[in-house]
């Protein structure tokens, strides 16, 4: 965040995406294009071997305050205390427990973790800085 204007104190309405982790850039932040075997940024140019992508997090939101309704996304290291790993962790954990349990679909294990998500964030309140 390149600096808070100021803080809101908001509850959390719903949680808008189902990926919570994105193949990052470590020079500038941008979703990384993957391939099989290859990552590159369209943005700054930097690529790499797929196997070394780092991960982070990007968690959408609708939140509210007493007045007004508000969609906002969380980007980053801030989230790491809430789901207890980082994002490269985490997505390190989908893809062992996808590949160890033989999981095709992988839409079974991401309900699952939507649903985990859910219910530590939707009527939670929280202060976020804007």
């Amino acid at each position: 965040m390149n600096g808070v204007q100021g803080l809101l104190a908001a509850s959390v309405i719903s949680i808008q995406n189902s990926c919570f982790t994105y193949p990052a850039c470590q020079n500038c932040f941008s979703r990384l294009i993957l391939d099989s075997r290859r990552f590159s940024c369209l943005k700054c140019g930097c690529t790499g071997e797929a196997k070394d992508a780092s991960y982070r997090y990007r968690l959408s939101l609708k939140i509210a305050d007493t007045n007004d309704l508000f969609d906002i996304t969380v980007f980053g290291s801030c989230l790491d205390p809430f789901f207890g790993v980082t994002a490269e962790n985490l997505q390190r954990y989908i893809q062992d427990f996808n590949q160890l349990s033989g999981e095709t679909n992988t839409e079974s294990s991401a309900r699952v973790l939507v649903q985990a998500v859910e219910t530590c964030f939707i009527g939670k309140r929280f202060i976020f800085g804007v």
